[in-house]
């Protein structure tokens, strides 16, 4: 409708009244009644505007012949004209050809009326979801200490175990062979230093022996040193005397010696049976590896080997995961990081369980963070006494920060500057006199920044001034300001019309008394 294609000139004519005098009669003899004609005129002329020319012609009834049903079919047809002609019109006449409002006019309308309130504090404790994967508290993987293959499994995944129980068995005749070689081992050691006490024996016998050859000799030395004093012997006899006490000293002292070194030869031999028995404990050991016990109490996650697998030192045999508890790693920016601590409570919500909320703690904060992303790993762990919870579910924690008062004002406050953006003249309208009071329109808004228009003065001179504050969160219609408004300060929350630097307001009857 907005492309209508018209005549040069169209006329439509439509009776808007009668005149409710008495009757006259005509010169023809008829009755009627005076009365208007309206008669619409639509005329385009080349290189100039449209315009729509409103006429009245008086006529008469016996000009015209109105009959009833006449003048419904003629009312019916003259308004659909002027539909057809307003439709029509919508875009005739360019914006730029409008005739401007008289200067002064909106000044004549008196100053805008206005809602004012005053700035407030409010306490919210902010929250914010982090998104986590449950896993169990300690998982441990099973491996085997030998080499051997797998005769069998005693458990199967989803089963739990206790500590110490069976879980696989590997073939362990190859340990027990060796045991059994260490052991003989250890007896063929024993018998070594049986043999070295045995020798140590005889040496204490040449011993006592060169005692005795050592005190006979002694004995004698004395008889003949008498017998040379009394002259009845010559004094090589004295000698020879002497000189065999001196060897029964020696042979005393050389079995003596060889006492001591069968003694070490003993002590030597008992430290290689040691050493020998702790390699046979140590293939005894070895064959008690071949039976796989759990370590932990929990839940079989996975199971790497069946009956039949060779299994070499080191090879994982099964998995086992302790669920009596439940932990839950997070990932921090480093700003949020300086508001949790260890031991901190938290929040755990499960999809799979909706409607539920589980209560945790920190547990621990890694040292390391990611240096890419700037984001600090965060344990949170959650009792799980009944066993009910399992790995792998999706978790959102939430940690209670420290309820903080800030200025609060309602969302609408930061309208009443986009209005006076989008009045004409540009930013703060009115030929931009407050430019830089609202965003521009070219460039994004920021939500952290806004422009409020605070209230000055009072009475008749009352006038607003924008001015820049910073946002915070956002709630329920509210927003906290972190600066830019004091508790106290008078902001304008509705206006009945744009707003500039420095206009003069009204005071509506429900705005707030300044304090």
């Amino acid at each position: 409708m907005n492309n209508l294609s018209v005549p040069p000139t169209v006329s439509f004519g439509l009776p808007i009244g009668l005149d409710r005098s008495p009757q006259r009669r005509s010169r023809s003899g008829r009755n009627h009644r005076p009365g208007l004609f309206a008669k619409l005129g639509f005329e385009t002329e080349p290189e100039t505007n449209s315009r729509v020319r409103l006429g009245f012609m008086p006529v008469t009834r016996g000009q015209r012949q109105f009959g009833p049903q006449s003048t419904r079919r003629r009312w019916l047809s003259g308004l659909c004209g002027l539909a057809l002609l307003a439709s029509g019109c919508q875009n005739a006449i360019p914006p730029s050809d409008a005739q401007p409002a008289p200067p002064g006019a909106a000044d004549r309308a008196g100053p805008p009326s206005v809602d004012v309130a005053l700035a407030k504090t409010a306490t919210q404790q902010t929250t914010q979801d982090y998104s986590g994967t449950t896993q169990p508290f300690r998982e441990v993987a099973v491996r085997s200490r030998v080499e051997g293959y797998v005769l069998d499994m005693r458990s199967d995944v989803g089963q739990p175990v206790r500590q110490g129980q069976l879980l696989a068995r590997v073939d362990a005749r190859l340990l027990t062979s060796e045991a059994a070689e260490a052991q003989a081992e250890v007896s063929a050691r024993e018998l070594e230093v049986a043999s070295s006490q045995a020798q140590i024996g005889e040496a204490q016998a040449r011993v006592g022996e060169a005692e005795l050859q050592l005190q006979q000799a002694k004995s004698d030395l004395d008889r003949l040193e008498r017998l040379f004093r009394e002259g009845a012997i010559a004094e090589q006899s004295v000698e020879n005397a002497r000189t065999a006490v001196g060897t029964a000293a020696k042979a005393l002292q050389a079995a003596r010696q060889q006492v001591k070194t069968r003694q070490q030869t003993v002590a030597v031999a008992r430290r290689r049976v040691a050493a020998q028995q702790a390699i046979a404990d140590q293939a005894r050991q070895r064959q008690d590896f071949a039976l796989v016990r759990s370590p932990l109490s929990g839940l079989v996650l996975a199971k790497l080997l069946e009956p039949g697998s060779l299994a070499q030192p080191g090879s994982e045999i099964i998995r086992i995961g302790d669920f009596s508890q439940l932990k839950i790693l997070v990932r921090l920016s480093d700003r949020a990081l300086a508001g949790v601590r260890l031991g901190q409570g938290a929040r755990v919500r499960l999809d799979a369980l909706p409607g539920q909320e589980f209560t945790g703690r920190v547990t621990a904060i890694s040292p390391l963070g990611d240096a890419v992303a700037r984001q600090v790993p965060v344990e949170i762990t959650i009792p799980n006494p009944d066993g009910r919870l399992g790995s792998g579910l999706l978790a959102r924690v939430s940690f209670a920060q420290a309820a903080t008062a800030r200025v609060t004002i309602p969302e609408r406050a930061l309208a009443v500057a986009d209005l006076a953006d989008r009045a004409p003249g540009g930013p703060g309208g009115r030929g931009g006199r407050s430019a830089g009071a609202g965003q521009s329109a070219a460039n994004a808004p920021d939500p952290t920044q806004g422009t409020v228009f605070v209230v000055q003065g009072e009475g008749e001179a009352v006038t607003v001034a924008p001015r820049v504050v910073q946002l915070g969160s956002r709630f329920d219609g509210q927003v906290q300001v972190l600066s830019g408004l004091q508790p106290g300060d008078r902001y304008v929350l509705r206006s009945s019309g744009p707003l500039a630097a420095g206009d003069r307001v009204r005071l509506s009857a429900i705005s707030e008394p300044a304090r």
